[in-house]
């Protein structure tokens, strides 16, 4: 499993650990991904994502999954939303 958030797209960050020394060494940066259920009130099912905390709260603020989708270019989302949302508008509309 690739450590990539399924709403930003945030993936693994590589830069140097720098001691006293100088001496570099390559280490990576790894986001905060966390095996998430979300609920989806207009179509009543739960759909389970990999999201990183800022992803989470991304969804928090536009008011949930359904609006999320909704307000979100087609481009910005990934197949899996986009999927989702093609049902979505199934539904609302």
């Amino acid at each position: 499993m690739t450590r990539k958030c399924d709403i930003t797209g945030k993936v693994a960050l590589y830069g140097n650990n720098v001691p006293k020394s100088l001496h570099k060494t390559r280490r990576r940066f790894l986001p905060n991904v966390q095996k998430v259920s979300v609920l989806s009130e207009a179509l009543n099912k739960t759909f389970s994502f990999c999201i990183t905390r800022h992803g989470m709260r991304t969804i928090e603020h536009n008011g949930g999954l359904d609006k999320y989708l909704l307000e979100t270019q087609n481009s910005k989302l990934s197949e899996e939303l986009l999927s989702i949302k093609k049902q979505l508008l199934k539904v609302v509309k």
